[in-house]
């Protein structure tokens, strides 16, 4: 279900261990870290589709708290499902159904905001004509 998600912390200095601690607790290692972020699992693609990643990072000051919640998509016809649905059931539009080649080739989603702000992405990693 989850392809990947990013979370927002407060304090990153006191957030990340506790993200580190748990996330190697459950075998999803710490993949990248920096002052006010981390990685953790491996990021999926074409071939390894069934890979999930977690991104926290510092928020942005003066913003609220924002979570970014990516579902997998098997086809790029049920990204584009998933946008129109979101968008009949009261979600805005963040990035409309295309290609984000700055990721990865196969690359295919779309972005929605739900009512509470949060980014939604449903995402495709498959070549066209799957």
């Amino acid at each position: 279900m989850l392809d990947h998600v990013s979370i927002t912390v407060s304090d990153p200095a006191r957030s990340i261990p506790f993200y580190q601690a748990i996330m190697a607790a459950l075998g999803h290692p710490c993949v990248w870290a920096e002052a006010d972020a981390a990685g953790f699992g491996e990021r999926a693609d074409g071939s390894h589709r069934a890979r999930s990643y977690l991104t926290v990072r510092a928020g942005f000051a003066g913003a609220p708290d924002r979570r970014h919640w990516a579902f997998k998509a098997e086809t790029r016809a049920a990204v584009r499902a998933c946008h129109a649905a979101g968008l009949a059931a009261g979600g805005r539009c963040d990035g409309p159904p295309g290609l984000r080649p700055h990721y990865h080739p196969d690359y295919y989603a779309a972005f929605l905001l739900d009512p509470d702000g949060n980014r939604v992405e449903a995402v495709c990693h498959v070549a066209t004509g799957t």
